[in-house]
């Protein structure tokens, strides 16, 4: 395949087909995703595209080489609502001495946004992208930079595809959409549908009610940038800002050049964002394409709703990370990562409780696997066959169930069920319980409680049956104390049903009750009895009396009550 074809095959938003997925240069694959606006922090429909072109991003990495595919996600912090919060707080700043840069300003304001931004993604196990570019560093031309949003403006008005007017807001440059007469070929619209309406801003300066800002003039209390344009008389001088789309068209250019393989993100964007970046890109550089091949994921809902904060069900990918408000329970980022995959990337997805909890099965069902095989792991070629048919995963996650299966009697199997979870981006840190993290007393002296306690800071939940054999391995019987409730539960008990179980007070304590329990009802004292249970289902813990198949004995498991 001296082409640099793998085998790949996408489905090109552009021509609505499915592609052989040949790039440019088999040594610089390009990919270019749109990233977050941090005005505010993320929620979970910004985890999907981030997840996606991660698990592509991969792909690419393992049938090209790590060194050989080039990434850029980048980072909007050019936005009206930004702009003007670092106007409130650092307006005198600004505008007084000039102690702070506007783009100084929108770093403070964006700095807390953005940095939980790259935290919340690190934690659904997302790599990081080769460049991670801000929008506000690319607004004016610059030394040393390769693109920048004013130069590409002044490009346009030279070749005859943009224009300066006034309209009721001040001047502002246009982009002429008459002068490309392909304008609407991604979205499959042309100029005469270009209506007022939804995502179309008719104003009377318009030449075509489709025509969009490239350069928005300020006025005089609004922070902007001061750029000079060449040959448009009285437009020659605007202290204002960039319009949305033109921001892409410079970062991409800058690392990725004029023409490059993938342009990725939501649904939502084809129309107007994408359509627009190509319209700039491809006029200001006289090419027949910007992106040979444009990817986007489907839409997200919960709990069979659209999400939105007037409804209530409206979560940040930290809250899901790090509290409760979610299905009464923190969510490990792998588990997220692997909700979202179940699903196609082009198909919508119904976020819920109940496909989470699915998840979370299934993840473990894989780590009592995995965790024996972490020495070698190796890809499965049918898996990544499956996912080289455009990002297939539901195909990818059936071969993971029968490398699972094959697992317990054939170590190729497993070490290739391994490899394959860490192509997909699951169990990619080394299986390794240390416990003198967590045991830093004299064995003999830690409680379950304060295993527990330092066990708090994981990330993610944890097989417990694994802390107890790391716990009889290391420590032998100096640790039977510790063992023998872990074994207990381990098996099919995570960390986040442990910490509940401590809520009674210990987890020796809670079998102490469902021992009395035991002792009451073979007294027939049914009002103790029903006491203990109700005692520890207010705690959140449900006691099931049945029979030992076996012995016919009386026996009394638990679960845990989200």
């Amino acid at each position: 395949m001296s082409d640099g074809s793998k085998g790949l095959r996408l489905y090109n938003t552009l021509t609505r087909t499915k592609e052989d997925f040949v790039p440019i240069d088999a040594n610089n694959v390009r990919m270019y995703v749109c990233g977050p606006t941090v005005y505010d922090f993320a929620h979970i429909g910004n985890a999907r595209p981030a997840i996606v072109f991660d698990v592509l991003f991969r792909l690419l990495r393992h049938l090209y080489g790590a060194d050989h595919v080039t990434y850029v996600r980048n980072i909007t912090d050019v936005d009206d609502k930004i702009n003007a919060r670092a106007l409130r707080d650092f307006g005198d700043q600004i505008a007084g001495a000039e102690q702070l840069t506007l783009n100084e300003a929108i770093r403070k304001v964006t700095e807390t946004t953005a940095s939980q931004y790259q935290n919340d993604v690190k934690a659904l196990g997302c790599l990081e992208p080769t460049h991670q570019p801000r929008a506000t560093e690319f607004v004016l031309p610059g030394e040393g930079k390769k693109s920048d949003m004013v130069t590409l403006i002044q490009q346009l008005l030279d070749k005859g595809h943009a224009y300066a007017a006034s309209g009721g807001s001040g001047r502002e440059i246009l982009f002429d959409t008459a002068s490309m007469p392909d304008y609407g070929e991604l979205s499959k619209r042309n100029l005469d549908e270009q209506q007022a309406g939804a995502r179309v801003e008719v104003e009377a300066h318009k030449k075509n009610p489709a025509d969009f800002v490239l350069w928005k003039e300020s006025e005089h209390h609004e922070p902007g940038w001061v750029a000079h344009f060449k040959n448009i008389g009285d437009y020659g001088r605007i202290r204002g800002r960039p319009g949305w789309h033109i921001e892409c068209s410079a970062m991409s250019e800058a690392y990725l050049g004029k023409e490059f393989d993938i342009h990725g993100g939501g649904l939502d964007l084809i129309f107007p964002h994408h359509e627009n970046e190509i319209a700039q890109s491809r006029c200001a550089h006289g090419t027949e394409t910007m992106a040979r091949f444009w990817m986007h994921n489907g839409f997200l809902q919960v709990e069979g709703q659209k999400m939105s904060k007037s409804l209530g069900n409206f979560f940040t990918i930290s809250e899901l990370l790090e509290t409760e408000r979610f299905g009464g329970r923190k969510w490990p980022g792998e588990v997220l990562r692997l909700a979202m995959l179940m699903t196609h990337y082009r198909e919508p997805i119904d976020f819920s409780v109940r496909k989470l909890e699915e998840a979370f099965s299934m993840w473990r069902s894989f780590a009592q696997i995995v965790r024996e095989f972490a020495s070698q792991p190796e890809v499965d070629v049918q898996f990544v066959a499956a996912l080289s048919d455009d990002l297939s995963t539901s195909a990818a996650i059936a071969r993971l169930h029968e490398l699972r299966a094959g697992a317990a009697d054939d170590v190729s199997m497993g070490r290739r069920l391994l490899g394959s979870l860490r192509l997909l981006g699951l169990f990619t840190q080394p299986f390794q319980l240390k416990v003198q993290v967590y045991t830093p007393l004299p064995i003999s002296d830690v409680s379950i409680d304060e295993l527990l306690r330092q066990n708090s800071t994981l990330a993610g939940d944890v097989d417990l049956f694994v802390v107890a054999e790391t716990l009889a391995r290391n420590h032998g019987d100096a640790a039977t104390h510790l063992v023998r409730p872990l074994n207990r539960f381990g098996k099919s008990t995570t960390m986040f049903d442990y910490r509940i179980l401590a809520k009674v007070s210990s987890i020796e304590e809670f079998e102490i009750k469902t021992e009395q329990r035991l002792a009451f009802i073979a007294q027939k004292n049914w009002a103790e009895a029903d006491r203990i249970r109700g005692e520890l289902l207010a705690q959140g813990i449900q006691l099931k009396d049945g029979k030992d198949p076996v012995t016919g004995e009386r026996v009394t498991t638990w679960e845990v009550k989200r």
